[in-house]
């Protein structure tokens, strides 16, 4: 029989076991490596990058497929449940607010990737009990990094790092739920703030997976991600994976991978990089993180990159993302300027552009399998 692929983004039920989990997802080569379905179903985990499935199970409702990003979903019933409809707009999801900000601590901004703007923010939030874990995405071994629960605010000021490479978050999310923590914070790519979502607007007996324990998600603005085992690849060609300390993506003009070791910076072309990329992204819509609290990306500005580097754009969505942007400005510990007036739409129309050329994907990659199970 012929596997069929469905667009992540088609409405549906959403109904489904692992069996479809399996056929839908993990063989489609559409599993983001969030970790939703780990540590809810005792029958899945994660190997390195990758989810797996230790063990068959025949409910034909799992949670583990209900919780998928990639299971289908009516994306718009989701906000619909999550946001007012007044803040949504059909190319970021909800805004409540756009800002340019960093972090006020020079330290935090030379530690961090950009700005330090997420660093301060999940800081702030263990600081005032706002949050009393935060879930986030730490080093690991060699290019893969591993989820971490942080519940000292000294230590989460002191990452902040992108990794490229997916870490199962919500998996650590769905660990530490279970255990004392009453109120817990994740820093989530796209892919696992859907995730989160579906968990929110399911009923709580249903998924059993302690969402009520979220308070706060700090999303992150995301191209891709890379496969962990073809990035290894890549590199090991070009310098020793022991001596990378670090990776960032200057602007598109430059098309190029920075890689930083601690002797050198070397400049990979995107055109080696791409081939890297998971094929679960080039399926996904969502550039900005739309089912988060607030999200946070790279600015952009007139004094070019150097500049922009130091700085960070913010997408608000919630009012708890607006009270605590608020509160980092009153406790002096995030600074501000005005966002250039071409920022916001110029945010539009990339976002709109993933959106098409995801759908698009999604719709030929449906064609495609349809086509060879008729000539079959």
């Amino acid at each position: 029989m012929q596997q069929q692929m469905r667009d992540p983004t088609e409405k549906g039920n959403g109904r489904g076991g692992q069996k479809e989990l399996e056929e839908q997802v993990l063989r489609a080569g559409l599993c983001t490596g969030c970790g939703a379905c780990v540590n809810l179903c005792p029958y899945q985990t994660i190997h390195h990058d990758r989810t797996v499935t230790l063990h068959s199970c025949d409910l034909a409702q799992g949670r583990c497929y209900i919780c998928c990003p990639r299971t289908p979903a009516d994306l718009d019933e989701l906000r619909r449940k999550l946001y007012p409809k007044t803040d949504c707009t059909p190319e970021l999801g909800a805004v409540k607010g756009f800002f340019i900000a960093r972090a006020a601590d020079e330290g935090v901004r030379r530690r961090a990737q950009h700005g330090g703007t997420v660093t301060t923010l999940v800081t702030l939030a263990l600081r005032e009990g706002i949050i009393d874990a935060a879930v986030l995405a730490g080093e690991g071994e060699g290019l893969l990094p591993r989820s971490v629960t942080i519940t000292d605010a000294e230590v989460a000021a002191k990452m902040g790092k992108s990794r490229f490479v997916v870490s199962p978050t919500v998996a650590e999310f769905n660990r530490i739920c279970r255990g004392d923590a009453a109120k817990i914070g994740v820093v989530a790519t796209p892919c696992q703030a859907v995730a989160l979502a579906k968990m929110r607007t399911q009923p709580v007996s249903e998924v059993e997976s302690g969402i009520e324990k979220l308070n706060l998600i700090v999303g992150l603005f995301c191209g891709w991600a890379l496969s962990w085992q073809k990035l290894a690849a890549l590199l090991k060609a070009k310098t020793d994976l022991a001596q990378v300390t670090g990776m960032d993506i200057p602007p598109s003009r430059y098309h190029t991978l920075e890689v930083y070791t601690r002797g050198e910076t070397i400049r990979v072309s995107l055109d080696e990089v791409n081939p890297c990329v998971r094929e679960a992204c080039h399926s996904c819509g969502d550039m900005t993180a739309e089912f988060s609290d607030l999200s946070v990306g790279s600015a952009r500005l007139p004094e070019g990159w150097e500049a922009a580097r130091c700085w960070n754009q913010v997408i608000v969505r919630t009012q708890r993302g607006m009270d605590l942007l608020e509160l980092a400005r009153r406790r002096g510990v995030l600074e501000f300027r005005e966002p250039p007036a071409e920022n916001l739409e110029k945010l539009k129309a990339a976002s709109l552009g993933k959106k098409k050329a995801a759908a698009g994907r999604s719709y030929a990659q449906r064609d495609s399998v349809e086509r060879t199970g008729q000539a079959g």
